[in-house]
């Protein structure tokens, strides 16, 4: 069997933790891993760990493959050169696992976003769902609602299988009194977005009802490179793997998930599946609190007091600070969207912002200068590289630092300063065994991360 995790998403509801440049799946939101590790994890007791493949968009890749690395020394990334849903992202994935086996193999696609602490009972029904999908079935996971949610599409089934059900048709996502209806009827569950087919299955699908998709799909070739060429997949539309194949197929069987399940798409979501205190409260951070009741409090960096809050969600980080109704977290994305339309940042990246080698944060940027602190850990460097419109300035702050400047190499020690100038080829490196904390101040007219020309790279990004 093999694994192919969609970890391209943006997480918009979970907005200001989850950003564009660093969305909810690389997030540690419940437990010390992140949504991604947890879901790697999870389909590691299902197949050969070297059997599972993330796919994901090319700025998150390095990202992406930072955390599986931790988890597995040979991960396999496959990076979107552009979004362009799930549809494309699946078929490629699928294309990439048939040129990497002559069999024809069972593939389980997985979001990377998901809550399941039930592992037994998930591999119990990726069990049933391996005899369907060797029968020819392409099998989706319901999830058996158990009150009226709005924010999940729903797929309605007929007469069932001898495992499963037969699926009648996929629906958008409903109003309130439509899911009171769809629940009511007891013929309709949650679409997860979990599936599962033969490779073989899901192609020949493609063939007839994406043809756009297996035309441009049949183009790549991954015996070649893992790289997915930029021209020919722009060329792909941009639709969802329901939208393209499920709503479309006779080919669609239906199982239960027999684990816990939640898709953590919302502040509301995590609040549900959080310990509360005796008021109801999740508090997480550095929160003090007179007399609040059902309450969600995030403090990520500042301390938040807060007073007589009842169902009401805070979340604070850095940067921006998100104050709603507990009900009313599914809106969230529309802030998004407007920080997005206007071109602010905020929507964008953290002011720290994870690397392969460590991360950096932003203190204090202004017209033609940029501070930030780097912190590289130790046995890790950052890219052979230049700018064109910046200089650097480095003080070391802790550690050691190895610079090598137009092929130079200059050893730091905490209070040492090198100047890097505008166009001049450098690295900053920490072959030691601390950690290295560096004050990095820009200056020129443009200060972006686009602004970096990389020459060598220990991860894969040049």
């Amino acid at each position: 069997m093999y694994g192919i995790i969609l970890a391209g998403g943006s997480g918009s509801r979970l907005w200001p933790l989850s950003r564009e440049l660093y969305p909810k799946q690389l997030l540690n939101l419940i437990s010390n891993k992140s949504l991604l590790q947890s879901t790697f994890e999870r389909l590691s007791h299902c197949m050969d760990e070297s059997n599972i493949l993330s796919i994901t968009n090319t700025k998150h890749a390095a990202n992406v493959k930072m955390q599986i690395q931790e988890l597995c020394s040979t991960p396999v990334v496959l990076s979107e050169p552009v979004a362009k849903n799930t549809a494309p992202a699946i078929a490629c994935a699928a294309k990439y696992i048939m040129q990497q086996s002559d069999e024809d193999d069972v593939i389980l696609v997985v979001p990377s976003d998901h809550l399941i602490k039930d592992n037994e009972k998930f591999l119990a029904t990726v069990k049933k769902g391996e005899k369907l999908a060797k029968e020819g079935y392409i099998v989706t996971f319901g999830i058996q609602p158990n009150y009226p949610e709005t924010g999940y599409g729903y797929i309605n089934t007929l007469k069932p299988l001898e495992t499963g059900y037969k699926v009648k048709e996929f629906v958008e996502k409903p109003d309130l009194e439509t899911a009171k209806k769809y629940l009511k009827e007891g013929t309709y569950f949650w679409n997860s977005g979990i599936f599962m087919f033969k490779a073989s299955t899901m192609i020949k699908e493609i063939e007839q009802l994406a043809p756009e998709i297996a035309k441009i799909t049949a183009q790549i070739d991954f015996t070649k490179s893992k790289d997915i060429p930029f021209l020919e997949f722009d060329k792909m539309p941009s639709i969802s793997i329901d939208y393209a194949i499920m709503e479309k197929s006779d080919k669609i069987a239906l199982l239960k998930l027999e684990s816990d399940w939640n898709d953590l798409g919302s502040w509301q979501s995590i609040y549900d599946v959080s310990p509360k205190d005796k008021n109801n409260n999740v508090f997480i951070g550095h929160v003090i609190d007179k007399d609040s009741k059902n309450s969600f409090v995030y403090a990520s960096s500042k301390l938040v007091t807060t007073i007589g809050l009842e169902d009401t969600v805070i979340v604070e980080t850095e940067d921006a600070i998100l104050a709603c109704k507990k009900d009313k977290t599914q809106d969230v994305k529309h802030i998004y969207e407007t920080l997005k339309k206007q071109n602010d940042d905020t929507h964008l990246v953290h002011k720290t912002v994870y690397r392969p080698w460590g991360f950096y944060t932003v203190i204090a940027q202004g017209t033609g200068f940029q501070t930030k602190i780097i912190h590289v850990k130790q046995g890790q460097k950052l890219s052979v590289q230049s700018h064109n419109h910046r200089s650097e300035h480095w003080v070391v702050l802790n550690g050691t630092a190895k610079v090598v400047l137009e092929g130079k190499e200059h050893i730091l020690s905490p209070g040492h300063s090198i100047d890097i100038p505008v166009k001049a080829i450098h690295s900053l490196q920490n072959p030691y065994n601390e950690d290295v904390e560096v004050i990095e101040v820009q200056k020129g007219d443009i200060l972006i991360e686009e602004d970096i020309i990389r020459y060598e790279d220990m991860y894969g990004r040049v």
